[in-house]
Order: C-alpha cells, then sequence, then structure tokens
C-alpha cells in the first residue's frame, strides 16, 4: 500500500549536506510507490531542488509565514516557498506553538496563506503530557482540528495532510502505543465528517519517536496514511529504508 513518509530535517545539517543527501535519497528510493517529502532547512532548497530534480522527491518547508508581503524582516511568504521549488509546508509543529508562541489561530492564517498561493499543507496537531494524563488528549486535538481548520472548505482538504504528533513522544524515544494511535486517528477522522461529511478524504500521518526498530509496525496501520519522521530522518541509510518499504 503506497504511503507518505516525510522528513522534517528541524534545524540541524548544513546547505552543503545536501548535496550528497538528496543524491543519495534518489538512487535508494528509486522506484518506490510511496509519496517521499523531503523539509530541510529554508537555506538548503537550491541544492536540494537541483539534486532531486528528476527523481519523484518532492521539497517541503518547515514553517511559513502568515503574510504574502511587506514588511516583515525575516520571514518567509508562501510565494517564495513556492518560486524556490517547495510543494508542501509544515504548519503548526509543536516546536513553533510552543517555542514561538503560534496560536491556533495564526496556524489558522497560515494554512490559507499557503493553499492560497499553491502550497499544500502538513498540518501537525498533538497533546502533551499533562493533557494526556488528565484524560483530556481527544478534546485537545479536536479543538485544534477545528481551529485549524476553520473556514477551510472540502476541496482543499486535497492539500492537507494532517500530522499527529503526540508532544510527549517526540524526541523521547517512546511512541505511542498502536492502539492509542488507531484510537487518535479514528478521533480525527470522526471529527472530520463532523466538520465537513461522511465522505470526506484526508490524509493522517504520524510522527513522534519514529525509528528504524519501529516504523513498519507504525506506518503499516491500515488507518495510517504514512509518516513524519524527525531525528532518523537524518541518516539517509535508514530514511531510505524506511520511504522504499511497500507497505
Amino acid at each position: 500500500m503506497r504511503k507518505i513518509i516525510i522528513s522534517n530535517f528541524k534545524m540541524n545539517t548544513v546547505p552543503s549536506d545536501m548535496k550528497a543527501y538528496s543524491m543519495q535519497l534518489a538512487t535508494k528510493t528509486a522506484g518506490s510507490k510511496n509519496k517521499i517529502i523531503v523539509c530541510p532547512p529554508y537555506t538548503h532548497f537550491c541544492i536540494a531542488k537541483q539534486f532531486l530534480d528528476g527523481s519523484k522527491i518532492e521539497i517541503g518547508a518547515q514553517n511559513v509565514s502568515d503574510v504574502e508581503a511587506g514588511k516583515n524582516t525575516g520571514e518567509i511568504s508562501a510565494s517564495m516557498l513556492k518560486d524556490a521549488g517547495v510543494t508542501y509546508c509544515i504548519i503548526g509543529h509543536s516546536e513553533r506553538r510552543s517555542k514561538f508562541k503560534e496560536s491556533d489561530r495564526l496556524i489558522n492564517k497560515k494554512i490559507k496563506m499557503a493553499l492560497s498561493q499553491g502550497l499544500k499543507v502538513i498540518l501537525c496537531i498533538g497533546e502533551d503530557k499533562v493533557t494526556r494524563e488528565a484524560k483530556g488528549a481527544c478534546a485537545f486535538v479536536k479543538n485544534q482540528l477545528d481551529d485549524a481548520l476553520k473556514g477551510i472548505y472540502e476541496n482543499e482538504l486535497e492539500s492537507v495532510i494532517i500530522a499527529y504528533e503526540p508532544i510527549w513522544a517526540i524526541g523521547t524515544g517512546k511512541t505511542a502505543t498502536l492502539k492509542d494511535i488507531e484510537k487518535m486517528v479514528g478521533v480525527l477522522r470522526k471529527e472530520i465528517a463532523y466538520l465537513y461529511n461522511d465522505k470526506t478524504k484526508i490524509n493522517i500521518v504520524y510522527g513522534g519517536s519514529i525509528d528504524i526498530n519501529n516504523y513498519k509496525k507504525i506506518i503499516s496501520l491500515p488507518c495510517l496514511d504514512g509518516a513524519l519522521i524527525g531525528g532518523a530522518s537524518l541518516d539517509v541509510d535508514n530514511f531510505s529504508v524506511i520511504a522504499r518499504e511497500n507497505y
């Protein structure tokens, strides 16, 4: 079964690392039926585009501005990303929410801006440890989803991937149980049906300490459409194995 495999480099590597990584990834995943999306830092885009050209691997950004132009020093607009060869953009990652205080309202604005400029969106949602232990995880992610998709039309969901990333699992080496993942994905799909209708389809992937040792049992879950992989994606050999797997 074809899956969506996404890498998130975060703030790791330097631009000069991208040449070898791109060439190896393109070679090692040639013929894979999966959709592969690589999300390096902004500074890597030109090199990634050059050496991934001719492959089916797509390039994603890790963030985007909520405005298109003007006096916004340091920001990167959706049209800039599009022109640089980017097709996807991660929005609402937990690190952006916590470190940079990005609200659900801002995330909603970013999604609308990205979609208006022809970018596809990888929307991250997920609960922290305190919320989970208080038995409030389901309500929390439903509210995140509702706020993020406010004003988004059903046909636009074709350009949106939901990444369920429980914050308590990111970078900890502890992933959610298969049962927990299935339960939360079920909650998300029911909420999409409530917001739109029972026939509405949307891709949902999981992220949270996925690595070469646990990837297959997680990504093979019928309820999931793929995975968003952080630290494990920095090793091109391991990421290639995950990306070319026949699920």
